[in-house]
């Protein structure tokens, strides 16, 4: 039977936010503030949300693992762990200490329950022990080192059971620079329409230089074809975001 949980707290406003040093952290500060954040950053967020969970839910079969790879505070969790509950395990991966305990924080009854399992594990070096009918990915890949990703997914792949999926959702750049320019373009335009300043959005391009690193979609596919998924598809995109389904 599922365990009622009570849902987030009302999400404090990310506006006004200022990086905390020259290079973006995931700090308290950016914790306290991370899902209006993503929410006001992330184009159609709302909608991709919602498609990584109706795809993903196809997926997952009794007593298997359902794994979330930098799972912040478990915004792609929470609607899989309220549907399937005891029914199955879940693993939440995250290596931010001030995210690890607000999703710990969050998810409190289900982890003293043992049906969640949040570890502070970094993927470069380690991975959890699941069976997993779905693995998701949401917007975390691109924060970790480009020589690393193929392991990782690797990983992945080898840790979900067939006929199970891997879903990646990264930001990506475009295929050439003049297709690059114009969707950041649009994205920076979107972005100021949220309500973020100018200076807000510069101060933050920049934090993140060296440390969110997209690659083409074309790429994240062929690091998923490499990894041995028998199917891949994309299932949403806006712009320079995208998403995709891979099955084993």
């Amino acid at each position: 039977m599922p365990i009622k949980e009570s849902r987030a707290p009302k999400k404090p406003s990310s506006i006004g936010h200022m990086p905390q040093g020259e290079k973006w952290e995931f700090d308290n500060s950016v914790t306290d503030v991370f899902d209006d954040m993503l929410a006001r950053s992330i184009p159609q967020y709302d909608i991709m949300r919602r498609a990584v969970t109706d795809v993903g839910s196809q997926f997952v079969k009794p007593s298997t693992d359902i794994v979330d790879l930098g799972c912040s505070r478990g915004e792609a969790l929470a609607p899989l762990v309220e549907k399937f509950g005891a029914y199955n395990r879940f693993f939440g991966v995250e290596v931010s200490a001030p995210m690890l305990q607000a999703v710990r924080a969050r998810f409190k009854t289900y982890i003293d329950a043992g049906v969640v399992d949040i570890r502070d594990l970094d993927l470069r070096r380690d991975y959890p022990p699941a069976r997993a009918s779905l693995t998701m990915s949401v917007l975390t890949l691109q924060f970790t080192p480009i020589e690393y990703r193929q392991r990782i997914i690797r990983n992945v792949y080898e840790h979900t059971l067939p006929g199970g999926a891997f879903i990646l959702v990264e930001k990506v750049i475009g295929a050439t620079a003049d297709i690059d320019d114009t969707l950041v373009k649009l994205y920076l335009a979107m972005k100021g329409e949220s309500g973020y300043s100018q200076d807000e959005i510069e101060r933050k391009r920049l934090a993140l230089e060296g440390v969110l690193v997209p690659v083409t979609a074309k790429w994240n596919e062929q690091l998923l074809d490499a990894a041995g998924f028998r199917e891949v598809d994309g299932f949403w995109r806006w712009m320079n975001f995208a998403a995709w389904l891979a099955i084993r």
